[in-house]
């Protein structure tokens, strides 16, 4: 069964369709969306266009699009200026032309180095994200945020650039590592803590099926997911008036623990867990959150394998990493905190509060 949800931004909305088998009909759901001509150019890596290049090439040729592959390494090395630098050359090579689709097909880093070309080559390319994992699936994928590491910090060189259309087929999660499914799920369990009760405890009771892949449950953590995240966007497209700023629940630790361990301890969706634990103890000392409903937040992480205690590390490296965070305002450490399961607020913190957890 197909979904479709909608990101509401005016003339610039575009629909999320979500389901099985979706890759083997990528090329008609280009032609629906309209205003784009061949050729088409595909980012991946070279470990999901092994998987999934096949089915996706065929849909496009059949369809006309001309379509083109270029792989970027399976790490964040992918996303630096050295790496996106073959994308521009490529798409020279090919003329791509103003109204010529550029695909992401893979997970958040392929999504994140693929939007960034969409947004600079020739002033803005039609962009298509066909996420893979579970993480891309329910957060990277939508939103319009898109990005390239820089050595002082992750995701510091970007913009906002909303994609055309975003097909997520749940069948990729089928081939998707266990540890890359677990990490997706700290993503999921975000949006149940920041503004959907309901969606937490759905995600309590249904949990092993989740994670056994229950075809039913899986559509809907990831339909879900997508239209909470849907309903922020549309009301706060560029974090101008504070209400987007409740995504980044766990992420203001989370990229510091990320870049204080070279981005190469953790996943994404681990480090987010981490932050979120934080976060919550720091709620319940503070007042603001009840030592019951942490617990419970702490008891679903850890059943959905993920880590909730910081890890040795060089403290001088984390803060400067924490300084150096996109959310910071006048040197403020500005924090997501949880009030109860279902609603957070954003609180000012000082590093000495933080220092105290670590």
């Amino acid at each position: 069964m197909v979904r479709e949800l909608r990101v509401e931004l005016g003339d610039r909305s575009y629909p999320i369709v979500c389901g099985p088998r979706l890759l083997e009909g990528a090329g008609g759901w280009l032609k629906r969306i309209g205003r784009m001509v061949p050729p088409a150019l595909v980012v991946s890596n070279p470990t999901v266009a092994d998987l999934y290049w096949p089915p996706l090439e065929a849909s496009l040729k059949g369809e006309g699009w001309q379509p083109h592959l270029i792989l970027l390494p399976d790490s964040e090395e992918a996303k630096t200026l050295k790496e996106i630098s073959r994308v521009y050359d490529l798409a020279g090579e090919i003329k791509m032309e103003r109204k010529s689709p550029l695909i992401a097909l893979g997970g958040g880093v392929v999504g994140d180095a693929a939007g960034f070309v969409a947004t600079t080559w020739l002033r803005g390319l039609p962009f298509i994200q066909i996420p893979t994992t579970l993480l891309a699936q329910v957060d990277a994928s939508v939103g319009g945020k898109v990005a390239l590491n820089h050595p002082q910090g992750k995701n510091l060189i970007g913009a906002f650039y909303q994609p055309r259309l975003v097909l997520i087929d749940v069948d990729t999660l089928k081939t998707l590592p266990e540890r890359e499914f677990r990490s997706g799920l700290a993503e999921v369990i975000k949006y149940g803590v920041i503004m959907d009760r309901d969606f937490f405890e759905y995600i309590e009771q249904n949990l092993e099926n989740i994670m056994a892949g229950q075809p039913e449950c899986l559509m809907e953590v990831v339909c879900r997911s997508c239209s909470l995240k849907a309903r922020v966007v549309a009301q706060d497209e560029r974090e101008e008036t504070g209400l987007r700023r409740i995504l980044n629940f766990g992420h203001t630790v989370g990229h510091a623990v990320e870049a204080a361990t070279g981005f190469s301890l953790y996943r994404h969706g681990e480090a987010v867990a981490i932050g979120m634990a934080l976060a919550a103890r720091m709620a319940v000392e503070m007042g603001i959150f009840s030592l019951q409903e942490c617990r419970r937040l702490l008891a679903l992480l850890k059943r959905a394998g993920l880590p909730t205690e910081m890890p040795p590390l060089n403290g001088e490296a984390f803060r400067q990493a924490l300084l150096r965070d996109k959310k910071i305002e006048g040197g403020r450490i500005l924090m997501v905190l949880p009030v109860n399961l279902g609603r957070v607020e954003v609180r000012e913190v000082s590093w000495e509060e933080i220092l105290r957890f670590i």
